[in-house]
């Protein structure tokens, strides 16, 4: 019988070794997503009970279960976001208070380089959300197109086209804008007419 069998059946120590195989790679891919050591340790917790439960649908015959648990990842990685939006919001609705600063986030900033962190976020988040899932099971969880396929549900080509953009658009953000350029008839007081 095999491992994929097996944990279909709801074998409590196969899916234990699942865990244990696989928990660095869905928390490394969790905080890709989220550059939150705390909200990447509750995606991989939600990512392994959200497993257990849909360990029904898996095919018993295949390869990694990789894949198919960072697919869950991105799905529950995304709902957090959603669930911290709308968070936020309620809270900016709530009568204004003083903050007071979180300690992890002062060590963690402090620990981090948090320039370089910011801007491949900044980068990352103007990507759009399919080139987002992509970009992070490809490069970030090393996944080959044919993974990443599986993990989204989603054809091999439209992940090969995801990443070509999701690359170029990274690429393109590292770059210095081009120089300013005078237009055809565009007179300053200090420049010639350019023809």
């Amino acid at each position: 019988m095999s491992i994929r069998a097996r944990i279909r059946d709801g074998d409590r120590a196969e899916f234990g070794r699942l865990f244990d195989e696989c928990s660095k790679a869905v928390y490394n891919h969790a905080f890709r997503l989220t550059a939150n050591w705390s909200t990447a340790e509750d995606v991989m917790a939600l990512t392994f009970l959200e497993a257990w439960r849909l360990r029904g649908r898996i095919d018993p015959e295949g390869g990694s279960l990789r894949p198919w648990l960072l697919g869950i990842a991105t799905n529950v990685a995304r709902n957090q976001r959603r669930a911290a939006r709308r968070h936020d919001d309620a809270l900016a609705r709530m009568p204004g208070g003083e903050q007071v600063p979180d300690f992890a986030d002062e060590v963690v900033g402090r620990i981090d380089d948090a320039e370089r962190l910011a801007a491949v976020r900044e980068a990352y988040g103007r990507l759009r959300r399919q080139e987002q899932d992509v970009f992070a099971l490809c490069v970030w969880s090393g996944l080959d197109y044919a993974q990443a396929a599986e993990a989204l549900g989603i054809p091999v080509g439209t992940v090969r086209s995801r990443l070509s953009r999701a690359r170029r658009k990274l690429a393109n953000a590292g770059e210095p804008p081009p120089p300013a350029r005078q237009v055809i008839g565009d007179r300053g007081p200090d420049k010639e007419e350019i023809r």
